[in-house]
């Protein structure tokens, strides 16, 4: 069972509130999870999506969502790095397997529900949007301790953050994770920010990870050496908290579909 937390939210996404939907939605409530019924339109979806919550597409037998729905949960879901959970008759799970991507789906229920399973794969679902496992990654690379530790505090909300405090720890950790985007110091003392970035396009493991730097100097000069580079792009540290989450997710929004 899992622990009642007002923060564990779940929509069911459906045509009609049936009787069967409703008492799927009381075990789940009876899990400590709150539920709210969503009618399967753009608005209303749209209208209830939030960070934190987690989706149950619940299909009518032999009827699919609106095409202009699927597009739109399919688009939220990317934008979001989210996946939902789809529960329906065998025949309908395959059909609509046929429209969402395989990693935007958490795991499908074949009608009729078994409510332990179902209960267990929430409970799983939780834990890993508290752990942020559904989060794009982020690595970020500085020398300066207290520059990391405050951009991480300023992502840790939205991405999944992790830290390496010099270009070959960023290397050894890498060697073992995958990240979607790396904030790489340009100026580095022993492994400048530079050698790092030609590590890591020399091995086919790390050459399509995209980089973005994080310099100091913005005189004309230093930032025409840093764009020479072709890194993803580059900030410089005096930027603030809201420009550099809007421009993050600027770049996710735009890179979505070629992110490893």
């Amino acid at each position: 069972m899992l622990k009642n937390r007002k923060k564990n939210k779940m929509i069911f996404i459906a045509e009609k509130e049936s009787f069967i939907l409703r008492v799927l939605m009381k075990k789940v409530e009876d899990a400590g999870v709150n539920t709210t019924f969503v009618k399967c339109s753009v608005t209303e979806i749209n209208n209830n999506m939030a960070e934190d919550i987690m989706i149950t597409l619940y299909l009518e037998e032999g009827l699919l969502p609106r095409e202009d729905v699927m597009h739109f949960l399919v688009d939220t879901l990317d934008e979001k790095n989210m996946q939902m959970i789809i529960v329906g008759e065998q025949r309908d799970l395959d059909r609509i397997a046929e429209h969402v991507p395989r990693d935007m789906v958490f795991r499908t229920f074949p009608r009729p529900v078994d409510n332990t399973l179902f209960a267990e794969a929430i409970t799983e679902y939780t834990g890993k949007m508290e752990a942020g496992d559904f989060k794009k990654r982020i690595l970020v690379v500085d020398d300066d301790p207290q520059y990391l530790t405050m951009v991480r505090e300023w992502l840790k909300d939205t991405y999944k953050v992790s830290m390496a405090n010099s270009g070959l720890q960023a290397i050894k950790w890498l060697g073992k994770n995958k990240v979607d985007l790396i904030l790489l110091d340009h100026e580095m003392p022993v492994t400048s920010g530079p050698q790092v970035l030609e590590m890591l396009r020399s091995e086919p493991e790390t050459s399509s990870i995209p980089v973005m730097f994080l310099t100091g100097k913005g005189d004309k000069d230093s930032v025409m050496a840093v764009i020479a580079l072709r890194p993803e792009g580059y900030f410089l540290k005096g930027i603030q908290k809201e420009e550099l989450l809007e421009k993050l997710q600027e770049y996710f929004v735009l890179h979505k579909n070629v992110i490893a």
